[in-house]
């Protein structure tokens, strides 16, 4: 049996080191357009801000001891055509430019995804995305240059907002460009956006929202961003505008995607097509609480779907019981959390749903270090099954998130919530823990 996976960062490499362990006598070749392999990307902005100097601690494993366990692993090979129907792949060598084929029983794709970029008339200098290896190491050198000082982000999701962090902690002065009205908007509610708004902006970051970059003036270096409302001086542009999947190359196949270009999968990885598997950002995955095929590009749903793809390609039926695309941000010295759906999703589901918001504390008021903590619940109208939870506060906010994605797998309610038996001493929390307090007052 000879397995062909196309990529190999998280999705991919997952599935090829659970494939080689339960199959060891199947052929297992994977192809890899950079010579970049099982790599944590969600590192990238701590890298640039210098909170670690070492960029292969962001490698998970290294490229020889795949080797060694068996697999065929081929870097600065691009795929650039599928014939699904007669199994064979198109491959074009980065280095040699030679064209080649190679065929597949089973293909496995896990492409991930790149950064959207806009239209732009030249290169410049001092713009850069942040998305990969090559990425981080340009912008951490030129974010270090004494004269790079204006930072200007465009894009306010994750990867916007975490380059805030690398910026800040560098004395830069940043100025964030948004689209959208609010920061996050496409995964946290007004309520909690509103808190980390406040925080950036406290620490005397610009926000500009609700705003499009019209032109970027300048030769080889762009010197001044031009929005729909304002003009700004720049140094040094960080790209942040989302990410589109990797499956350009698939256009003369028939494997099902989303309008965005994202491989439908069902519960198994498997695509609409036979003996076709994918997982990672080129992918969809289940929404646990809706059952939608979504798109949510975080490595924790890449790494368990690929290794269930892994097991599947190796003849185990395995299937993913589904993803709450739950996800956690540093904003400074702020943290948020989300797990299952939010309020907007409910009323775009037409749901039949209640939310409530409170205001509590992380810990007793007579230990030090007392911090606000925010919490948000979504959850059903008539059974008080809780479909969705936001956390934000300055200290033990994110890990109080995983409770309530327990909470959601498990179909609790709300009132089990609030009597959950959850752990309690004066330095971590109060006797009515503010998760069950949110439980109780959501009735």
């Amino acid at each position: 049996m000879k397995v062909v996976i196309i990529g190999a960062v998280a999705a991919g490499m997952s599935a090829a080191a659970k494939l080689k362990r339960i199959k060891p006598n199947f052929e297992v070749v994977v192809y890899e357009k950079t010579d970049i392999v099982s790599f944590g990307a969600c590192g990238l902005p701590y890298y640039v801000g210098g909170f670690f100097d070492n960029s292969n601690m962001m490698i998970a494993r290294e490229k020889s001891k795949f080797i060694e366990s068996g697999i065929d692993l081929k870097t600065f090979k691009e795929v650039i055509d599928v014939d699904t129907d007669n199994k064979i792949i198109t491959i074009k060598d980065l280095l040699t430019k030679e064209v080649f084929t190679d065929n597949y029983d089973r293909l496995m794709i896990a492409t991930g995804a790149s950064s959207i970029m806009p239209s732009l008339d030249k290169p410049y200098e001092n713009l850069s995305t942040l998305k990969d290896m090559n990425d981080g190491i340009k912008l951490r050198e030129l974010i270090n240059k004494e004269e790079i000082n204006n930072i200007v982000i465009v894009g306010s999701g994750f990867i916007g907002i975490e380059t805030i962090e690398a910026a800040k902690k560098l004395n830069k002065n940043i100025h964030l460009i948004g689209r959208s009205n609010r920061i996050l908007s496409k995964v946290f509610d007004k309520e909690i956006t509103d808190l980390l708004e406040e925080e950036l902006r406290k620490n005397n970051v610009h926000i500009h929202l609700g705003e499009t970059v019209q032109e970027y003036v300048g030769n080889n270096k762009i010197e001044k961003v031009i929005t729909n409302k304002c003009e700004i001086n720049a140094d040094l542009v960080v790209i942040a505008m989302g990410v589109k999947p990797n499956t350009s190359f698939l256009k003369n196949t028939n494997i099902e995607m989303l309008s965005n270009g994202a491989i439908i999968v069902d519960e198994c990885g498997r695509t609409s097509v036979k003996d076709v598997y994918s997982a990672g950002d080129c992918a969809t995955i289940k929404n646990l609480v809706t059952n939608e095929n979504m798109y949510a590009p975080l490595a924790t749903g890449a790494n368990k779907l690929g290794r269930i793809v892994g097991e599947n390609l190796g003849d185990i039926n395995s299937s993913f019981p589904g993803s709450l695309a739950s996800s956690c941000i540093k904003v400074l010295d702020m943290e948020a959390a989300v797990t299952g759906i939010t309020e907007e999703k409910a009323k775009s589901l037409n749901l039949d749903y209640k939310a409530k918001f409170i205001t509590n504390y992380n810990q007793t008021h007579y230990y030090p270090g007392r911090e606000k903590l925010f919490i948000k619940l979504v959850y059903d109208a008539k059974t008080k099954v809780i479909l969705g939870g936001q956390i934000a506060g300055y200290k033990d906010a994110v890990q109080r998130a995983n409770v309530i994605a327990t909470a959601i797998t498990a179909k609790m309610t709300t009132e089990q919530l609030g009597m959950l038996d959850l752990c309690y001493a004066p330095p971590f929390a109060t006797t009515w823990d503010a998760l069950n307090v949110a439980g109780n007052v959501s009735k």
